[in-house]
């Protein structure tokens, strides 16, 4: 099990008024990801023409997107051309999605891939992150600012290796949550949260986390304090199940309407500011995902995408930001003298 390292500074993320902010999140990928297997050289991206079917979204709530983009994705000229008019008409912002097993450059590996980030050397790493952020810069003349780690597989270098290269926000945890053989976040905050805060040797970086709530935090705590009794991968898998039982989640593609709003019901009654939405660009094609192999299963999805943001835009107030809006915001309003920051729960 990977944890990033604990030197690493964490202190809550004050922010203001209105009382939620939503982030609209995707990960702008190629095709085949869901198939089990890994290639250098992917099917092709043809799903990203299907961002079509999300233009409701800033045209009906003004709700900006952040798009994640993986290589292939950037390297292919039609799809640049989809997320340059998606960058200029609705003020999306572009960041990154590093896949290791289709980013150059390459090493050679007896494990199959996809071979964990903290597999890699850490050059190597380095290289790809390298080539990405690069590639974003040739195609749309902008410096990324925002990242997701591919399969969410965290690793401590990238503490040090995502502010080199301009990255202040990372959103590769996702809470109570547990893969087997995957990094460990269990108990990470809800809301943002800094990693390294401002004046860090290393440069900023914060964390937005995907929205995942428990029902029941004393049972969440519980599980986590009876899984940690059993080291390795039982204790993994035996996390990997509360999703199921024990949290609702604002992720469309893995949860029902019911529980994305009892998500936000949550998070917003308990105090949280920030709610992160995720889902895959390869969900809006038909066949592009196993769960949505035909048109009325991609219309679905987008139809229960659309009911959420109706219904919460009726709750309450809510602002439309982006990732990089969202480290903006917090670190206008960190004054730790006005109002102390005070440490959150160790995420790692």
């Amino acid at each position: 099990m990977t944890k990033p390292s604990r030197d690493a500074a964490e202190t809550a993320a004050p922010l203001a008024d209105p009382p939620l902010y939503l982030a609209i999140t995707l990960d702008v990928e190629e095709e085949g990801l869901f198939s089990g297997r890994y290639p250098r050289t992917p099917r092709g991206v043809t799903n990203i023409r299907e961002l079509r079917r999300l233009e409701f979204i800033p045209r009906e709530f003004g709700f900006p997107l952040t798009l994640l983009v993986t290589y292939p994705v950037v390297r292919d000229p039609a799809a640049r051309e989809v997320l340059a008019w998606w960058q200029k008409e609705h003020k999306a912002e572009i960041g990154i999605h590093l896949h290791p097993w289709n980013t150059p450059p390459f090493g050679d590996f007896k494990e199959p891939e996809p071979v964990p980030p903290r597999k890699l050397p850490p050059p190597l790493l380095e290289a790809k992150l390298r080539t990405l952020v690069e590639e974003v810069e040739s195609g749309f003349q902008t410096t990324p600012r925002s990242f997701r780690m591919g399969r969410f597989e965290w690793t401590p270098a990238l503490l040090d290796l995502l502010p080199r290269y301009g990255i202040r926000v990372d959103s590769s945890m996702v809470p109570y949550t547990q893969k087997v053989g995957g990094p460990q976040h269990f108990l990470v905050p809800n809301d943002p949260f800094w990693i390294h805060p401002p004046g860090a040797a290393n440069g900023p970086l914060l964390e937005v986390p995907l929205t995942m709530v428990p029902v029941w935090p004393a049972l969440a705590r519980g599980v986590y304090g009876f899984s940690s009794l059993f080291p390795g991968r039982l204790g993994e898998a035996l996390r990997s199940w509360f999703p199921v039982v024990g949290a609702a989640g604002l992720q469309p593609a893995w949860f029902p309407l019911a529980s994305m709003r009892l998500s936000a019901q949550l998070h917003r009654r308990r105090g949280g500011r920030v709610l992160t939405l995720f889902f895959h660009s390869s969900e809006l094609l038909a066949g592009g995902n196993p769960r949505f192999p035909t048109e009325a299963a991609v219309a679905r999805l987008v139809d229960k995408l659309r009911k959420f943001l109706h219904w919460l835009v009726r709750t309450g107030p809510v602002a439309g930001v982006t990732l990089s809006e969202i480290y903006h915001l917090v670190q206008d309003n960190a004054n730790c003298e006005a109002n102390p920051c005070k440490p959150g729960p160790p995420p790692y």
